[in-house]
């Protein structure tokens, strides 16, 4: 356990290919995670060709941990599969709505971490890619997706190139409520955020950005409201589009 409270995203790494064989036993781990109904409600597409990087690049803002990644894994939910099988028995799959586009985002998800924990246990660096729902039109056509299948998350896997400091988490006691939800006072609030806010790199940010406040850098310069409703948007189209 003390193993997973001192891992760290890994965006460079070394140009050392994954042996095949380790790859398949990583994911074969990954399987074994809990499943909705053991459906298995998810696919994954490995991406190791470099043409095929630079197609899902944009989608990720080019950031180039997606090129120089020797593995790029899309974590995919998948109704796809689990409903042609189940009309090529006789049955009418009824799986192509928005309670089981959640099912198979939980799937995908437990696939994805039960990886990623496997995956570091055996030396390798892992990095979550959040933009995978902001482009999932590009990652669709780049990575050839049929209707019924859409991509949730992608983690680039390689050996790591860099040891970073870990980022700051909150206290135990901001996230775990006993027994119901404890809903928080101000008081509360400035004393779980006041080591964030403490921190050299987040005073940094602030002054940066020129904004009063470490939140005022998260609702004004990364994450705007403006640009959460036309991702909102835009999800839920390709959604509709993708047959859910």
């Amino acid at each position: 356990m003390g193993s997973l409270k001192q891992r760290k995203t890994i965006r460079k790494y070394q140009q050392k290919d994954i042996p095949v064989d380790l790859l398949n036993d990583l994911l074969e781990t990954a399987f074994r995670a809990s499943t909705v109904g053991n459906m298995q409600t998810y696919s994954v597409v490995v991406t190791r060709d470099a043409d095929r990087k630079g197609k899902l690049a944009p989608a990720h803002f080019n950031q180039p941990m997606v090129t120089a990644a020797p593995v790029v894994l899309t974590f995919c939910i998948d109704l796809n599969r689990f409903s042609k099988w189940c009309r090529q028995r006789q049955a009418e799959p009824g799986y192509n709505n928005f309670e089981w586009f959640v099912t198979g985002a939980v799937d995908a998800l437990l696939a994805a971490q039960t990886f990623c924990v496997a995956a570091e246990e055996k030396g390798l660096g892992i990095c979550y890619l959040g933009t995978t729902t902001y482009n999932p039109h590009l990652i669709i056509e780049a990575l050839e997706l049929p209707e019924l299948v859409f991509p949730i998350t992608t983690v680039t896997v390689g050996w790591p190139a860099e040891d970073p400091a870990q980022v700051d988490r909150l206290p135990l006691e901001a996230v775990v409520h006993e027994e119901v939800y404890h809903d928080y006072t101000p008081e509360d609030i400035d004393r779980l955020y006041a080591y964030k806010e403490s921190l050299p790199e987040n005073r940094q940010y602030v002054t940066e950005n020129s904004k009063a406040t470490l939140a005022q850098v998260f609702t004004d310069v990364r994450y705007t409201k403006k640009d959460a409703e036309a991702m909102s948007e835009l999800l839920w189209n390709i959604m509709k589009k993708q047959g859910f």
